[in-house]
């Protein structure tokens, strides 16, 4: 009878820890001013079901658009998108109940943050209206230093409304983390900088940069998950472009677009992203397209488009794919509503699941351990 109920109990604790090895906190950025808004949202996501549950909110945040967690769970930096007054953000971070406690701000060095990445060291920031990207250092507590260096973009592109000077629009660090990639809408250039994450005061010196199509606006990139190409998706022509990728350098090896063939109206890319298994592509697109492209990664680095598909509101700004690849959330930045796909890994297409996370105006999504 015993060795029955000894049976049961390991069944039971066998049970109990898969369930929570499906489940995974989904942390969403949220602009405040233009409706109500606590700021960053905390919720728990099911990857098996689709269902989600709130856990926990920030509270008095000033627009934290975009988010990044620590390796360690323990901490989450958002940056406070707010024109000249912009700030970057730490809190400490309780991944079993949600809860964020603030730690410290720091002036972002730079108008309007809009991307945002860590290491163990250092928070690094892209200033879009600024043209800029700061580093700070991380203290022990997970608190954030002064901006230790401040890099300034030049130049500008054709278009005169969107152009007129840089925008840094992202930092994204390589494979093996010893560069840090950044896109610049206003430029049309992306920049490859050696990082060295020791550093006091120069963590990012310039190796190399590429030009891209004048007046095509550079917005988000991905890597492939060998780490042997970068995509490259622009945001004012629909542009999406195939790099070769080595040691800091990029060799442009083919394009395509975004742009459903037959579609006529005004177009805004805005995010990128590869499934988990490295083997399907998607990228949003905003305007009056309001979809996501889907295309299939080929063994030699070229893509295959499988099409669009609507995203059910407008402006869908960020999405995420949950860590096991089984669904695909999108961020409707004008529809206040995050709108849950369940994704079919062998097809990489996705279907409406009808589940919807009613939030004022989500911009950005992470999920990170429960």
């Amino acid at each position: 009878m015993k060795k029955q109920y000894f049976t049961l109990f390991l069944l039971l604790t066998f049970s109990i820890g898969q369930a929570q090895k499906d489940k995974f906190n989904l942390l969403i950025g949220t602009y405040t001013k233009g409706c109500e808004s606590k700021g960053i949202y905390v919720y728990e996501f099911d990857s098996k079901t689709g269902d989600f549950s709130f856990k926990n909110a920030s509270e008095n945040i000033v627009n934290p658009s975009y988010l990044a967690v620590s390796q360690d769970n323990n901490f989450v930096y958002s940056v406070n998108e707010n024109g000249a007054q912009s700030k970057v953000s730490s809190f400490g971070f309780d991944s079993a109940s949600g809860k964020l406690d603030f730690i410290n701000s720091q002036d972002s060095k730079g108008a309007d943050p809009c991307y945002i990445i860590n290491d163990d060291k250092n928070v690094i920031v892209a200033n879009y209206s600024g043209g800029t990207i700061s580093i700070f250092g991380k203290n022990t507590d997970g608190s954030l230093s002064e901006a230790n260096q401040v890099i300034q973009h030049y130049g500008k592109g054709p278009n005169a409304k969107r152009q007129q000077g840089p925008h840094v629009h992202m930092v994204h660090f390589s494979p093996d983390r010893k560069f840090v990639l950044s896109n610049d809408l206003g430029n049309d250039k992306v920049y490859l900088y050696e990082y060295d994450a020791n550093s006091s005061n120069k963590s990012l010196k310039v190796k190399d940069s590429v030009s891209v199509a004048a007046g095509s606006g550079p917005r988000h990139l991905t890597f492939s998950k060998d780490g042997k190409y970068v995509y490259l998706l622009q945001e004012l022509n629909g542009a999406l472009t195939t790099f070769y990728y080595s040691k800091g350098k990029l060799k442009k090896v083919g394009e395509t677009t975004i742009l459903a063939k037959d579609f006529k109206g005004t177009s805004s890319s805005a995010d990128i992203h590869i499934s988990p298994d490295g083997k399907f592509l998607y990228a949003t697109n905003r305007g009056e397209a309001n979809d996501i492209s889907i295309f299939q990664i080929l063994k030699n680095g070229n893509l295959e488009s499988k099409g669009q598909t609507s995203t059910l509101g407008k402006k869908p700004r960020n999405f995420a794919i949950d860590p096991t690849g089984n669904f695909l959330l999108v961020a409707n930045q004008y529809t206040n509503d995050i709108v849950i796909f369940r994704r079919d890994q062998s097809t990489g297409l996705i279907t409406d699941t009808g589940k919807r996370i009613d939030l004022c105006s989500p911009v950005c999504l992470v999920f990170t351990k429960n």
